[in-house]
């Protein structure tokens, strides 16, 4: 055993000594004569023995014997980095006894000789400071915080010092939470103000310290923060600048406590930064809220009204037509999709800015439709002309291709045809693009390069028809399928290639759809010549199949089991 504790006792010498340069190491004893005694059960000394009473602890005036003194503080010994008696247990107040080492090769502590010195007990904590009464203000039993006043002063009264902030206001929440104190010179506060200055107590006399005391209490305030934001702008150099970095929220707010403190000043500034800012529509619909509410002066008040309501109500409907009439009228593509864009949004169902859509005039919009229809009719002539005279591309100086220009009132044809068809008001569309004998004729007579446009305009209304958007009469739908079938059998191939934007698989099923809606013996004729299209040309023809399925099934099975 002796000399297994020799190799510990080397073994924690070398690690003393690799662990810093800077580190001594320290000797220690593992001598297993006795079992030592625990320093936990060990008495008290006699110089630290517990006084008698409480009354002994307090000092004894004046000094001397009656004084009870603590025993002089021992140096510190210093321990083994592994030692209990580390930093990590300073905060304990000193009631270990750093003499308490641990052995590393034993479990019990091994004490220093009873003789030395122990140590002192820890002091007690000094009390915490206490406020003076005079810098605390009174707050809602609600608070329990003391909130120091806010200094609000003019130019002249920090000129003169504290004499002049002669006033203190108290401005409490309606829920009696939140409570602001603010110092002021009641002069500036009377002059801005029409209620204050029917609130404010009288000066007391000079000799009276100039009325110190005076208070003004206001409860029940909705909005403690824009309340004190209106006090403040009373003693404001450059008020202006003051409601710019406050911001067009928090201006609206000070506008509505101004008036209600009749601060006259106040609300012409308010109003008067208001009208020169942009507003988002959270700010708008605020500032219509507070006008609903509060009464202004007209004539500080009209800038920011004609702001909010135009002063001559023109018809939302007539303005709509116009825009709709400008977007037709463009020849800038780019340009022209943003705007159909924006209208559409407009006239949306669920848009914030359009809610009567049955307003508008039907009249003005039909006559752009024919206006773009006898556009297209021209364009096609010339087109035809300039074919049969030079064969060459479709072109004429100084202008657009024919192509070009063609597709641009078919893409203007098919948007208004979305806007009619939203708005309820698609009938006569159908009935005048069924009417349309001159352009079937032209059709026959165009290149497949130009004819298929026409083709983009029928496959609009077929898709309308198809999902029963569109209610026409049966002698209608006959006459369409009359003049539109068979062109549109014809350029399938062109438009399932140069589709721009149209859904060939959503036309292929609402076409047989619509065209289900006829009596069944124009379906027949139709189907068959479908049949004997699709047969020959296959993709390049519309599938029509599952029409055709239907059609047998309604024409054939269901009429054999009648029979029977």
């Amino acid at each position: 055993m002796e000399g297994g504790g020799a190799q510990r006792h080397h073994r924690g010498r070398r690690r003393g000594a690799a662990g810093s340069a800077a580190r001594t190491p320290r000797g220690w004893c593992c001598s297993f004569a006795g079992v030592p005694q625990s320093p936990d059960l060990r008495p008290f000394p006699p110089s630290l023995a517990p006084p008698a009473t409480a009354a002994s602890s307090s000092p004894a005036p004046g000094g001397g014997a009656g004084r009870n003194k603590l025993p002089p503080k021992s140096p510190s010994i210093s321990s083994f980095h592994s030692s209990p008696t580390s930093s990590r247990l300073a905060g304990l107040g000193g009631l270990i006894d750093p003499r308490r080492i641990l052995s590393p090769g034993r479990v019990s502590p091994i004490d220093l000789d009873d003789s030395a010195t122990p140590l002192p007990l820890p002091l007690p904590l000094p009390p915490p400071p206490v406020t003076p009464a005079a810098e605390t203000v009174v707050v809602p039993a609600e608070t329990s915080a003391a909130v120091a006043p806010l200094v609000v002063a003019s130019a002249e009264a920090d000129a003169a010092g504290d004499e002049a902030l002669d006033l203190r206001l108290f401005l409490r929440g309606r829920d009696g939470s939140t409570c602001v104190v603010m110092e002021l010179d009641s002069g500036v506060l009377c002059d801005s103000s029409a209620f204050f200055a029917a609130m404010a107590p009288p000066r007391g006399p000079a000799g009276d310290g100039g009325g110190s005391g005076r208070r003004i209490e206001v409860d029940g305030v909705d909005n403690v923060e824009a309340f004190r934001a209106a006090v403040e702008l009373m003693y404001q150099p450059d008020p202006l600048r003051w409601l710019a970095a406050a911001g067009v929220s928090r201006s609206i707010d000070v506008l509505e406590v101004s008036s209600s403190i009749m601060f006259e000043r106040g609300v012409k500034l308010c109003l008067s930064y208001i009208e020169a800012v942009p507003w988002n529509e959270n700010e708008e619909e605020k500032l219509k809220n507070l006008f609903a509410r509060c009464t202004f002066d007209e004539a500080i008040s009209q800038d920011v009204l004609a702001r909010l309501r135009p002063h001559s109500w023109s018809s939302s409907e007539d303005l709509t037509v116009h825009l709709i009439q400008s977007v037709t009228s463009s020849t800038n593509s780019g340009a022209r999709k943003d705007m159909q864009s924006l209208v559409n949004g407009l006239l949306s169902k669920s848009s914030v800015y359009q809610k009567d859509m049955a307003g508008l005039n039907r009249e003005s919009l039909y006559n752009i439709c024919y206006a773009c229809l006898n556009s297209l009719v021209d364009l096609y002539d010339e087109a035809t002309e300039a074919t049969n005279h030079t064969a060459q591309a479709l072109v004429i100086k100084g202008s657009k291709p024919f192509i070009e220009r063609i597709s641009q009132q078919t893409e203007n044809l098919n948007w208004l045809l979305d806007i009619l068809v939203n708005i309820d008001m698609a009938e006569e569309f159908v009935e005048l693009w069924a009417k349309q004998d001159r352009l079937i004729r032209i059709h026959e007579q165009a290149s497949p390069m130009m004819r298929y446009e026409l083709s983009r305009i029928s496959a609009s209304v077929f898709i309308a028809l198809g999902k029963g958007k569109v209610q026409c009469r049966g002698e209608l739908r006959s006459l369409l399928f009359y003049g539109w079938f068979s062109p549109m059998l014809l350029d399938f191939g062109w438009l399932q290639r140069c589709s721009k934007g149209l859904d060939v698989r959503s036309l292929e099923e609402n076409l047989g759809q619509a065209l289900l809606t006829l009596p069944l013996k124009q379906q027949q004729c139709l189907f068959e010549e479908w049949f004997q299209c699709f047969a020959s040309k296959g993709s390049e023809c519309p599938n029509l199949t599952r029409a055709f399925q239907v059609w047998w099934r309604r024409s054939f099975v269901r009429s054999s089991v009648e029979g029977q």
